[in-house]
């Protein structure tokens, strides 16, 4: 039996795994990890290597980074997910430049235990790193301030965040018209019309999945709050 299964456990003896992109990073963090006490097992460059290894990794808490490859927009945030759901009983740490709105939403709004949000400028200390893992790996929730406003406002209001002239933009793609039809009816080109569509879609969260029709979702967003 695992010290996890039957024994509490000191900080010496959790065991992380790390997936971050950057190598000089990724390196710093090893050396970070292993002064407040804790033993790195594994470092990946990105999250699908750390899937795949997991398992014979056996970590007691996973640290991601948000963005990583191939696309550097929310590989992090879903890799957790999955682990979340393929491995229940690993705690994860998203440590972070950026706060992802829409996957980790889910992630916290399961409710699960062992989950933590920390963006990286804002770690004050190493203690404080080194407190925020020992609770994720004993099944406490660790979440940096700004990331709460941050996901609170938005669930708030999603359109909070638009300007006066991307409001113009949404309403006029809620009534069907292309981006030729919305400059000619605002009297600007059109590719300013395609650079307010862009910044609408990155305000609503709406990342090109390859899946979903942005301007759709765009619309019943807009819809949904008037």
């Amino acid at each position: 039996m695992s010290d996890r299964d039957d024994k509490p456990r000191s900080a010496g003896r959790i065991r992380l795994v790390l997936a971050e992109d950057s190598l000089l990073l990724r390196e710093g963090l090893v050396r970070l990890f292993a002064e407040a006490g804790f033993e790195t097992v594994a470092a990946y460059g990105d999250a699908e290597a750390l899937l795949a290894d997991v398992a014979s990794a056996r970590p007691d808490v996973a640290v991601l980074d948000v963005r990583m490859p191939p696309t550097f927009r929310d590989e992090g945030v879903r890799a957790a997910l999955d682990l979340r759901r393929r491995h229940p009983e690993i705690g994860i740490l998203l440590l972070s430049q950026y706060v992802e709105e829409t996957y980790a939403v889910e992630l916290l709004a399961a409710g699960e235990s062992g989950v933590g949000y920390l963006l990286k400028d804002r770690l004050a200390s190493l203690d404080e790193l080194q407190d925020a893992v020992t609770r994720i790996a004993g099944g406490g929730t660790v979440l940096d301030e700004q990331v709460v406003r941050h996901l609170l406002g938005r669930r708030r209001d999603p359109l909070s965040t638009l300007t006066a002239r991307e409001r113009d933009v949404i309403a006029l793609m809620a009534e069907g018209r292309t981006n030729a039809g919305i400059a000619a009816q605002l009297v600007v080109g059109t590719g300013a019309i395609e650079k307010h569509v862009s910044s609408i879609f990155s305000k609503l969260g709406l990342d090109d999945s390859g899946t979903d029709h942005r301007r759709v979702l765009a619309v019943l967003a807009w819809l949904q709050a008037s």
